[in-house]
Order: structure tokens, then C-alpha cells, then sequence
């Protein structure tokens, strides 16, 4: 049976239906926005994953090129390996879902989101991640608390829920925000180094819209009415719990207390072994439930030690920040360098400047567009202390550089200001938490050092939180451990004037708008405390570009001109790229760019250009070439490709007979111009260019 679903968002309809596609997988909702069309299915194993404690979810979004009309490149015709876009969306809807599902489901459990049909809202990741979370709650897999996401802007002061991609091209906020009925859960976006309190009432604004949407997907859900299944949780013996607590709780508080990482690490593994060893016997399962114990013992003793007695794990307080070390211009050959050392967490962070050549081209539904700014930032596993072979980038590693790269896209120069293509590569060498908030700030540190004109030094902090009931603790730039055990990751970036990107996942209920501006505060104050850090070690951008980046030069034309630079078939063109040894660019504005390794070679190119695309004045003298001799009169070459006609009477101060009396083909002659007529016809004087004969002198009065 179909089941439809409709309401009014942000002056759209989204339509929520089931039951007429993919009727075969767990759920299937097909949610329509507009003309934006997403199908996304749930499945889950009816059998529990063996020896597996944890949630084995996959989430996948796809984008179906036919659904903007378009036929995928490449030589297979086909969709390939993800892009981008579809990495990061898949990861937005994950998010949001995977803290929601109940302790103890262990089933493999599948959900796909796929973009049938694609208008130019660039509503889809929204849409998506609406439909995964409907799509779950129709199906009989234990997902009681739907979520619901959607995209915030702010246009004229004022917030703009959905805006669309021409809307988002003026607005100086975009976030998206997904959430349930009582709480947000996900906060993923950037902005225009707007204030940080502006970015709570963005995010509740968000908020009173979701909860509109998750009462449609409740309702939806009582139509459908399918029985959920029943979780089970694992019990464990209490025996076996007390005796595995009485054991290892002692030692563990003891073990939290290192601060080095590796060193806290090993003990805690060696704690663990022995218990598994003394009490777990031969049996796998009670070997699995001390494991069980033990983390979760673990768990607690960490949060209990930091509500008790404010105290972390590397022996700091709540809003304390870990020493910072800054170090510039560290590599001689590199464009821009810096090395940001943070607690146990660094980053080497490299600037390349490149030229138009160097743009990346994204050929998305929405339509084919240029990145001139990119940061790529690579995990290696020696950061963690780990051996394990080396892969291409996984989605957290793309993740990690779209929020670096979102953080620091608001002060990175207009391509007018700054015609270079810029490319960060962020190499994480330790990390112990915080390594996109480390590579926000060594990114920052290594444009300076390459001489980017940047608006102003950008820094970046992850915050924690832990919630007890009533009691409750925020804490300044997390460990990799208080991340994973806390209730929140809260990372905010910006300058000193507000905030550039925000990410945010809540792995808990009843986080009020209250305690989250109480975390944007502490975070602006550990902000401001970092950029102080990065100014010590470099102030502002370096004023002059390594001697090793490429100098590039723009200038501007008439677009009439273009067909002159670039010549029959490319020929003219190519002439002043191999003569200068430089790289030229061409816009259709008649924007032109060339990158050369020196000055001298793009200065030459340059007056190459200007020669050919120079504009005749009236009045002025042109140095001109004789190219035709006639009855009448000489044509002149001016400027290359421009003639102008001499005629016989403007040759010279005197009576002509014959034009070639005075000049013959490819002689050079100063002449002057005299007139440009409506076809373009230029008059041209010889004689006007002539100083005047000089006059007899009359004799003496006697």
C-alpha cells in the first residue's frame, strides 16, 4: 500500500512516500523536493554479527548522473568510485543516525541514499539525509527517533532555511543541521567570520524546522505501522562483573593518569590482557564480556574523573589548552611551510601556488565549476603509532580537509586580488585529537609563509563535553580519548573577528541552546589564545612569494581582441609562449593571466600583448611600417595587424609627385593620426609627424 506524505518547507513541498519503490529492502522512502528526487532504502541482517560489539552500519549516498540529464565521462560511461560531494554526504547522513540506534543491535545494517532526479536547489544532501532517516523508521530495524536535515543561510540579515545554490552565492552563513524532535545532532557548515553567539540562533532557527519535518516522518511511520523488532540487550553475568571490576577499576584510574599517550595506551592494553587471561578462561564469549566490562569501566572512570575532580587525562583543567609549538618556513624548496605542534597532535601543512592551469574542474549535477582553493589532509597510521598499509583517502580524511578547507575558504583572496590557484596539503605526523583543528592552523601559518595576502589568521579548536545527569563539564581542544569517550565534538574555527566553519556531532540527548553557547564562548576564548600562538611565531603574510613559486601577472582586454592574441588556429598564442617561456591564460571576459618563473619573461609577454591588442588614439605619433605603396598614397602598419593610409598630399611639407619618391615598402616613418572614421578607417600624416621646414631669414634693417 502507497503512503504519502506531504508539508510546506520553506515555501517547497516535500513529499515523503512509501510503498510504491523498492518494496523488497527494510524501508524505502522516496522524498521529493522541488524537482529533487531521492530514493533511499534500509536493510538490516535478521542475524546479529558474530564477535561483534559494535554498530556494522555503511551508509552510502549516490548520485545518479541522469538525474540532471548528463552522461558520465570517462571511458566506461558509468558511474565510478564516489566523488567528493557523495563521500561527504554519505558521512552527513551517518552522523546523525549511528548515535540514535539502540545499545546492544549489532545487525549489519545498510542504507542507501540515492539522488534520482536533480534540480539547481542543491537541496539533495538534505533531502537525503530526510529520507535515509524515514526510511529506517517505516522499516522493522530498531530506529525509534527519526532525524530530519536541513540547510540554513542568512541573506540581509536574516536567516533563509533551503536556500538555493544562486541564494548561497550571497549569503555569508551556510549550515546544514539535522536533528530530532528534541535535539540537534549534527551541525555541519561555514561562514563569513560572522559572530559566535549568531551561530546558536542559526542553528535553533534550524531546528524549529526540523521538528516540523520529524512530525511528518512520525506520522508517516502510524500509517505504515510495521512491527519493529525487538533488541536484546547481552547480559553478563554480575559475578563477572564484580570480579572483573574489582580487579582492574584501581588500576585503570591509575592508568588514565599518563599523560603520554602511547605510554596511557599500552598500560590500559596490558590491564585488559591480563583480566581477559585471568578471568575470561578458553571460552571466546566470556573472553568478549570481560572486554565488555573493562571499557566500559574504562568509560566511566574517565568521565567520573573529570566531573569529580576536573582533571583530564594529561593532567589539565577544563578550558586548558595543550602548549603549542609554531614553526615557518621549515622546508627551502616549497612554495609555504609550517610545522603546528599542539599537545601530542602536528601537522605539516604545505603550500603550493599554481596557475589557471592547476584549477580543478568538478562536473557536479548542479552544473561544471573551478576550485582555485583546495586542502588535502593525509592520516597516515605512524600518526597513531600503527603499521598497516597505506590507502588512497578515506572518508574521514576527506572530511577532516572539506572542514579545514571550508575554514579558511573566507579569508583566501579573490582570484582578481590574487590570480593564483592554491593548493594546502595538510600531512598529520602525531595525533592525539584535534588534527583538523591542527591542519586549520598550520594551513593558516604556511599561506602566510608563501606570501598569500590572507584577510586575517584563522584558528581552529574541537571542544568536548561530558554529561552526567546535573552534572555537566565542557572541555577546551579534546583528546583523541575524551572524544571518544565524551558526549560531544564541537569544532569550531575562525579569526578574531568570529567564526569561519563549524561541525558539531551530539552522541547524547538534552544538549540545550544554553550549554552550547557556553561552548562557543570557551572556544572563542581558547580561539583567540591559539591565533596569539600562531602571531608570535608569524604576524602577517610574508610580503615577497618564495623565489621557487611562479609570478603571475594579469591584465585585461577588449573581447573583440581575443581572436588577435590568440591568432589562426592558436599560432599567435603559442608564438608568445615559447619566445617568453611563460604560461597564458584567456578568459572569455578578455582576462588574461600568464605565469612565468621571472618577471622579465612575463613583462615580454606582456608588451607581446599589448602590441597586439593596443588601441589607435587620434592625435598620437605611431613609429609604422610602410606596407603598400599606391597612386594616391602609402598604407602604414601602426600597430601589428592595424594599417592606416598616408595620403600622397600628408607625405611630406612639400609638393609630392610620386609616393615613391618619398618611401618605399618597409620603410619605418614617424606619422601622426589624424582621423578615425565611422568604418574604422584610419587617416594617417606624414607630414603632421615632420618638424616644419625652417623659415628663410629675412636680412638685417641696414
Amino acid at each position: 500500500m502507497v503512503h504519502v506524505i506531504e508539508l510546506d518547507v520553506a515555501g517547497r513541498t516535500l513529499r515523503l512516500e512509501t510503498g510504491r519503490m523498492a518494496k523488497l529492502a527494510g524501508g524505502a522512502v522516496v522524498a521529493t523536493y522541488g524537482e529533487t528526487v531521492v530514493l533511499a532504502t534500509a536493510v538490516g541482517s535478521q542475524n546479529a554479527k558474530p564477535g561483534v560489539d559494535f554498530l556494522p552500519l555503511t551508509v552510502d549516498y549516490q548520485e545518479k548522473a541522469y538525474s540532471a540529464g548528463k552522461i558520465p565521462g570517462g571511458y566506461f560511461k558509468r558511474e565510478g568510485r564516489p566523488s567528493e560531494k557523495e563521500v561527504l554526504t554519505s558521512r552527513l547522513i551517518d552522523r546523525p543516525l549511528r548515535p540514535l540506534f539502540p545499545e546492544g543491535y549489532f545487525f549489519e545494517t545498510q542504507v542507501v541514499a540515492a539522488v534520482l532526479s536533480a534540480d539547481r536547489s542543491g537541496a539533495s544532501d538534505v533531502v537525503a539525509i530526510t529520507a535515509a532517516s524515514a526510511a529506517l523508521t517505516v522499516s522493522d530495524i530498531p530506529f525509534d527517533n527519526p532525524v530530519a536535515g536541513v540547510k540554513i543561510g542568512r541573506k540581509d540579515g536574516r536567516f533563509v532555511i533551503n536556500p538555493s545554490l544562486e541564494e548561497l552565492e550571497t549569503s555569508d552563513l551556510s549550515l546544514i543541521v539535522a536533528g530530532t524532535a528534541d535535539a540537534v545532532m549534527m551541525v555541519e557548515g561555514g561562514a563569513n567570520e560572522l559572530p559566535d553567539a549568531l551561530m546558536i540562533d542559526a542553528i535553533e532557527a534550524a531546528h524549529a524546522e526540523i521538528k516540523r519535518i520529524v512530525a511528518s516522518i512520525n506520522e508517516l511511520r502510524g500509517r505504515v505501522n510495521r512491527p519493529k523488532r525487538t533488541v536484546k540487550m547481552e547480559e553478563i553475568a554480575p559475578a563477572l562483573s564484580a570480579a572483573v571490576k574489582d580487579r582492574v577499576a584501581n588500576l585503570i584510574r591509575e592508568a588514565i593518569l599518563i599523560p603520554n599517550k602511547t605510554a596511557r595506551q599500552e598500560r590500559l592494553d596490558i590491564i585488559k590482557d591480563e583480566a581477559v587471561k585471568a578471568l575470561g578462561g578458553e571460552d571466546v564469549n566470556t573472553q568478549r564480556q570481560v572486554k565488555l566490562v573493562f571499557h566500559s569501566l574504562e568509560y566511566s572512570e574517565v568521565r567520573d574523573m573529570i566531573l569529580e575532580k576536573k582533571v583530564r587525562a594529561d593532567g589539565r583543567g577544563p578550558s586548558d589548552i595543550r602548549p603549542i609549538t609554531c614553526e615557518v618556513g621549515i622546508l627551502p624548496r616549497t612554495h609555504g611551510s609550517a610545522l603546528f605542534t599542539r599537545g601530542e597532535t602536528q601537522s605539516l601543512a604545505v603550500v603550493t601556488l599554481g596557475s589557471t592551469e592547476d584549477e580543478q574542474r568538478i562536473d557536479a549535477l548542479e552544473g561544471e565549476y573551478y576550485r582555485t582553493f583546495m586542502l588535502h589532509y593525509n592520516f597516515p597510521p605512524f600518526s597513531v603509532g600503527e603499521a598497516r598499509p597505506l590507502r588512497s583517502p578515506g572518508r574521514r580524511e576527506v572530511g577532516h580537509g572539506a572542514l579545514a578547507e571550508r575554514a579558511l575558504k573566507p579569508v583566501i583572496p579573490a582570484k582578481e586580488a590574487f590570480p593564483y590557484t592554491l593548493r594546502i596539503v595538510s600531512d598529520i605526523l602525531e595525533s592525539n585529537g584535534s588534527s583538523s583543528m591542527a591542519t586549520v592552523c598550520g594551513g593558516t601559518l604556511a599561506l602566510m609563509d608563501a606570501g598569500v595576502p590572507i584577510k586575517e589568521p584563522v584558528a581552529g579548536i574541537a571542544m568536548g563535553l561530558i554529561k552526567e545527569g546535573e552534572r555537566v563539564l565542557v572541555l577546551s581542544d579534546i583528546l583523541g580519548l575524551e572524544d571518544h569517550l565524551g558526549d560531544m565534538d564541537f569544532k569550531v574555527t575562525g579569526t578574531k573577528n568570529g567564526v569561519t566553519a563549524l561541525q558539531m556531532d551530539i552522541k547524547i540527548g538534552g544538549i540545550t541552546s544554553a550549554l552550547m553557547r557556553q561552548a562557543l564562548e570557551q572556544a572563542r576564548t581558547g580561539r583567540l589564545h591559539i591565533l596569539e600562538q600562531m602571531r608570535l611565531a608569524l604576524a602577517e603574510p610574508r610580503k615577497n612569494l618564495s623565489p621557487f613559486a611562479p609570478r603571475i601577472f594579469t591584465l585585461k582586454i577588449k573581447q573583440d581582441k581575443i581572436r588577435d592574441v590568440i591568432g589562426p588556429g592558436g599560432k599567435m598564442i603559442r608564438s608568445i609562449i615559447a619566445d617568453c617561456g611563460v604560461k597564458i591564460n584567456v578568459e572569455d571576459t578578455g582576462a588574461i593571466s600568464i605565469a612565468a618563473v621571472d618577471e622579465a619573461s612575463a613583462k615580454k609577454a606582456i608588451e607581446r600583448i599589448n602590441q597586439l591588442t593596443e588601441e589607435v588614439e587620434v592625435g598620437k605619433l605611431y613609429l609604422g611600417t610602410v606596407r603598400k605603396i599606391m597612386d594616391f598614397g602609402a598604407f602604414v602598419e601602426i600597430i601589428p595587424g592595424t594599417d592606416g593610409l598616408v595620403h600622397i598630399s600628408q607625405l611630406a611639407h612639400h609638393r609630392v609627385k610620386a609616393v615613391s619618391d618619398e618611401v618605399a615598402e618597409g620603410d619605418q616613418i614617424m606619422v601622426k593620426v589624424l582621423e578615425i572614421d565611422k568604418q574604422g578607417k584610419i587617416r594617417l600624416s606624414r607630414k603632421e609627424a615632420m618638424a616644419p621646414p625652417s623659415e628663410a631669414k629675412e636680412p638685417a634693417a641696414s
